[in-house]
């Protein structure tokens, strides 16, 4: 009879406990209406207005389902709004990729070789780009994404799920955390076959960058290829 009591004891804590714990999560998360997510947006809009330019440091994880352990990187991002970037990866395999927003190169230094790319027409590598510069802009947002989110106490968690079709061929989710300053600390990407890209920033500076930031000229001797034609 006290072993019952016992084990009956136990299962009504066990009750509490989660209890407890579901009630301290919703404190800690409360979903944001509509309302409140469009208000946010236009917070995001404005502090982007006042500050176009953005670098910050970033570590990726992709999780392939075929592979049993994670490829990491790490490296630097820069960023001006609304579509220039640059993204210098470090490690075994480095690269540099950049664009002024009608250009994309991506230059691998182990190899001397580059790929150049032409933007705006329409094409999935533009839907890639796309979801690259969207976690550092969030510009026009509403319009290429359905938006759900919640507060929390470090700050907003959103979940964007693409409208486009060439979108959806690239992700199927975006989950974005942004900290209270509205700063994106972390982005982690569902693709269609179930790999995970998973990206932290930290280290963000606003300080105006130099137009030579998001220019690239391919060393003596770079083998140069079009992969999608010129």
């Amino acid at each position: 009879m006290q072993a019952q009591a016992n084990r009956s004891s136990n299962i009504s804590m066990r009750k509490v406990f989660l209890l407890l714990f579901f009630i301290t999560a919703a404190a800690q998360a409360q979903t944001m209406s509509p309302a409140d997510i469009k208000t946010l947006l236009g917070r995001i809009r404005e502090q982007r207005a006042a500050t176009p330019s953005l670098q910050a440091d970033f570590q990726e994880q992709r999780r392939i389902h075929l592979l049993d352990e994670p490829i990491s990187s790490s490296g630097k991002v820069y960023f001006q709004a609304p579509n220039k970037f640059r993204l210098e990866r470090k490690g075994n395999s480095p690269s540099v990729t950049v664009s002024d927003g009608q250009l994309l190169w991506i230059y691998y230094p182990k190899f001397q070789s580059a790929e150049r790319y032409s933007l705006g027409k329409r094409s999935p590598l533009d839907a890639a780009i796309t979801t690259i510069t969207t976690a550092l802009n969030l510009q026009d947002v509403e319009n290429m994404f359905h938006i759900t989110g919640s507060k929390t106490d470090s700050g907003y968690d959103l979940e964007l799920l693409p409208r486009n079709p060439s979108m959806k061929r690239i992700f199927q989710k975006l989950e974005l955390h942004l900290t209270n300053d509205l700063f994106a600390e972390r982005t982690a990407m569902l693709q269609p076959n179930g790999d995970r890209i998973i990206t932290t920033y930290s280290n963000p500076a606003h300080a105006a960058l130099p137009a030579s930031t998001f220019e690239f000229t391919p060393p003596a001797g770079t083998d140069i290829s079009t992969p999608l034609g010129k």
